[in-house]
């Protein structure tokens, strides 16, 4: 007596090629949505940081002004004229979450990066720097303002994003 095979229907499981091949396209998938997903947060904070550069460079500018003006919030004063910062020095200012200033940010936190400062979170730090440019000769001599800012402030300064503002300035 001779039996039939059983139909194709009774059969439960799966085959190994059909596990190795289910197994190949998750190995390919899951590295990609993870990707993706750093990825959309990386310009989520971009984003912010645009938006709030909007807030934090005039901030800065007035901060220039007023350092010319001997009256400076945060820095020493400047003379027009005079390169800033003055040599050895750094001029970086620290911003909460939401842009507001929070402070002068020293060398060493500038370098190896913060997270709060007198007790209020940091998320943005803004380094102001000024080079001369050439100008015309009897002219008073100009600078170029070069105000970056830079996140997340934790980062040391290597590894933060940056948004680059340039003017100039006598």
């Amino acid at each position: 007596m001779r039996t039939s095979p059983t139909p194709a229907r009774n059969r439960r499981g799966v085959t190994l090629i059909e596990s190795l091949i289910a197994i190949g396209v998750l190995a390919v998938a899951i590295p990609l949505v993870f990707g993706a997903i750093a990825e959309s947060g990386k310009s989520g904070m971009s984003a912010q940081a645009e938006t709030r550069s909007t807030w934090i460079v005039p901030v800065c500018m007035e901060e220039i002004r007023a350092s010319r003006e001997g009256k400076p919030e945060f820095f020493t004063s400047s003379k027009v004229g005079e390169s800033i910062p003055p040599s050895g020095q750094v001029w970086a200012l620290g911003f909460s979450p939401d842009g507001k200033p929070v402070g002068k940010v020293d060398k060493d936190a500038y370098e190896q990066g913060t997270r709060e400062m007198g007790g209020q979170p940091l998320l943005y730090i803004a380094s102001i720097q000024t080079v001369e440019s050439s100008t015309s000769s009897g002219n008073k001599p100009m600078f170029t303002v070069r105000v970056s800012v830079e996140y997340p402030a934790a980062a040391p300064k290597e590894k933060r994003q940056s948004l680059h503002f340039h003017t100039r300035i006598p």
